[in-house]
């Protein structure tokens, strides 16, 4: 329960902050514009809370059902408006203040992504580097040429500094099915360029993790079992483990790796395992039964014990992702360009059949990543908001009525005739709009059941 409260309000929050964001947008530009706002909302249907602020009275609410919010300005076509407001009402305004009413909610979007991906690159981010393990028997990987010690150094001649950014390069080349030029160091400090064509991908392959599809994989080091820390009151202090203890076997089975040992003890929750380790260069035995855990969903055991870190290089394994302050401004606005361009081109495969529909996330996966990620750290949380908040840019942005897009494109119409598009075309645009929403959010609905049934 307290893992799945966790998750909900690290949901909570993300999606709470980015529609405060996009709405501020409308809102602020509407005032910056004249135009009276009756209300400032998140969420849809009736309020729960709501309060009068500022002179014209603004009602800021919050709603029952929180997957949403909106900005209510005076409009003459939703009600009538005293003649001494109708210079302030919306639709008396210009269609370029109009226009720019409805853009300012997605820019706003990428602006707070902007903003978070600069603060990212100016504090800094500690990420493993883009060293290699021995790639997958007969993968793409292991017919380019790939060995376990290589160190990448870019891509088609884009510098790649860390493990993230070498996947995020090689999601877009599998995307576009590309041939990359990928420059490696190997272990024997020789700087060599290995080509890999990602040309036969299908669009089952972009479904799941594209780099394990192509066979690469991070280059783990061998970590010995032995004990770093003890949680006050877990099975493992309760079972007399003790930092320094190194494991010698569990259950019978011969531990050689750190990773052996969490796996057995993983897929033994609640069951008691007989171990022994070596204390001081004595043997010991005892008994450590491992408490329950949920791990997304799943049943695991836990123990309460950390890895001793002596004798690891981090240095040679993690690097920490750092610009300048205004080179940071760059590369957030670089990074969140890309991100913008890569989510349309996924839309407009999907829409021509060339890429799964099952790529299509809704609420319940986006809470999953939410609480994942606010897990491993601030600066992921973090990251997950700005690509969250791009997501919901570029959807608003979709030319589909009902959303912000869908409203430009009747204003970019108006700037083409002359004149405003009729009532008629508005009302057959909202029923329109209104089914392609509900079809895309029951696939999205669909894929996030699906994969909670499939684990």
């Amino acid at each position: 329960m307290s893992t799945f409260l966790f998750y909900l309000g690290a949901f909570a929050l993300a999606l709470g902050l980015l529609i405060v964001v996009h709405e501020a947008g409308h809102f602020l530009v509407a005032r910056w514009c004249n135009v009276k706002v009756l209300r400032f909302s998140l969420g849809f249907g009736k309020p729960v809370l709501s309060r009068r602020v500022g002179r014209d009275g603004t009602e800021l609410a919050l709603a029952a059902f929180p997957l949403g919010g909106y900005v209510k300005m005076l409009d003459e076509r939703e009600g009538e408006v005293a003649e001494t407001e109708l210079p302030r009402a919306f639709n008396r305004q210009s269609v370029g203040k109009r226009f720019a009413i409805v853009l300012a909610g997605p820019v706003a979007n990428f602006l707070l992504a902007i903003c978070m991906y600069w603060v990212l690159f100016v504090h800094g981010v500690e990420e493993p580097k883009p060293l290699l393990d021995a790639p997958v028997a007969a993968s793409l990987a292991e017919r380019a040429g790939f060995q376990a010690g290589d160190l990448v150094r870019s891509i088609d001649g884009k510098a790649v500094v860390s493990w993230q950014e070498l996947r995020w390069q090689l999601l877009q080349g599998a995307v576009a099915r590309a041939t990359l030029t990928l420059e490696v160091v190997d272990r024997g400090e020789e700087t060599i360029f290995r080509r890999l064509d990602l040309s036969s991908l299908g669009a089952a392959d972009l479904e799941g993790d594209v780099v394990q599809v192509i066979g690469l994989h991070l280059f783990r080091p061998h970590l010995p079992p032995v004990i770093g820390e003890v949680t006050a009151g877990s099975a493992a202090e309760q079972a007399g483990l003790r930092p320094g203890d190194r494991i010698l076997s569990i259950d019978g089975a011969p531990i050689e790796s750190w990773s052996q040992l969490v796996s057995i003890v993983s897929n033994a929750a609640g069951r008691p395992l007989p171990v022994r380790a070596e204390r001081e260069g004595a043997q010991i035995a005892l008994t450590v039964t491992p408490a329950e855990a949920d791990d997304q969903g799943k049943r695991v055991g836990r123990i309460g014990v950390s890895i001793r870190e002596e004798g690891i290089d981090r240095a040679a394994l993690m690097t920490t992702v750092k610009y300048g302050l205004f080179p940071s401004l760059g590369k957030a606005v670089s990074q969140t360009w890309e991100t913008s361009a890569f989510s349309l081109r996924m839309l407009g495969r999907m829409v021509v059949g060339e890429i799964s529909w099952k790529n299509l996330s809704g609420p319940v996966t986006i809470a999953d990543y939410a609480g994942q990620s606010a897990r491993l750290g601030l600066a992921y949380y973090i990251k997950f908001l700005a690509l969250i908040s791009i997501s919901l840019g570029i959807l608003n942005l979709l030319p589909i009525p009902l959303l912000d897009g869908g409203h430009l494109m009747y204003y970019i119409v108006e700037i083409i005739k002359g004149r405003p598009v009729s009532e008629r075309t508005m009302e057959i645009g909202q029923q329109i709009g209104l089914a392609l929403l509900a079809m895309l959010m029951a696939f999205a609905f669909y894929n996030d059941i699906n994969r909670l049934v499939s684990g």
